[in-house]
């Protein structure tokens, strides 16, 4: 069953490591197939070195049970499908304890845009989400976890497909794309740009945002109605 998803998402994953972003243990990628309502994700705590396509596990979006697999889904399930069904136009979910990335988390802190380098894929900042409450951490942690990231883009009006990635707070970077490998991708870039922005920051720790109509500009050459950059 899903053969190449499971193919993919499993690839996914060995790049994570491949990309420094993830050690351990910590991390996990998935991928979803909307028209039988299922998603893809690598097992709970199961050492990356060794990991083959047979490992990851088939799970039901409309109830997260196990419709596939030998081993337990990555703990962090519930937060990938209540993205999944919150955000209908992704294909994949990255979660990762990067380095800079998850600083900025730990720091509470969205990332401003500070230049053309984040312009390029996120439409203004990377949000960072408010903490838990106190019974959101207790109960169904994992799904609140979800809960809050979708919170915070429906508060700020964000759209998923124009700001890539999130920072929740105390915790680390999610990031998503229009499948599993363009999710790891968006995770990539989300590293260096938190890197990027605490480097900018201890140069001059007054830098403001950049202006809007760069912004807008870099952003929409790319993603727009009337994008040009790069072949069609």
């Amino acid at each position: 069953m899903l053969d190449k998803l499971k193919t993919d998402v499993c690839q996914a994953n060995l790049d994570l490591v491949a990309e420094g972003l993830v050690l351990q243990t910590w991390g996990n990628a998935s991928g979803v197939d909307r028209s039988r309502g299922l998603m893809v994700i690598k097992p709970s705590g199961v050492p990356y070195a060794g990991m083959k396509p047979q490992h990851m596990v088939v799970v039901s979006l409309a109830d997260g049970r196990v419709v596939e697999g030998n081993f337990k889904p990555s703990s962090d399930t519930p937060t990938h499908r209540v993205l999944y069904n919150a955000f209908p136009a992704i294909g994949g979910v990255v979660h990762t304890h990067s380095l800079y990335a998850t600083a900025w988390a730990q720091a509470c802190q969205p990332l401003p845009s500070y230049g053309t380098t984040q312009a390029d894929y996120w439409h203004g900042d990377v949000p960072c989400t408010r903490k838990l409450k106190p019974a959101e951490i207790k109960q169904d942690y994992e799904a609140n976890t979800g809960a809050v990231i979708v919170e915070t883009f429906k508060k700020l009006k964000f759209d998923p497909a124009q700001h890539p990635a999130v920072l929740v707070a105390s915790h680390g970077p999610f990031a998503w794309g229009r499948d599993v490998r363009d999710a790891v991708h968006n995770a990539v870039v989300l590293e260096f740009i938190a890197r990027l922005a605490g480097e900018t920051l201890r140069i001059n720790p007054r830098t403001p945002p950049m202006q809007p109509d760069l912004l807008d500009k870099h952003f929409l050459r790319k993603h727009g109605p009337g994008a040009y950059y790069g072949q069609k």
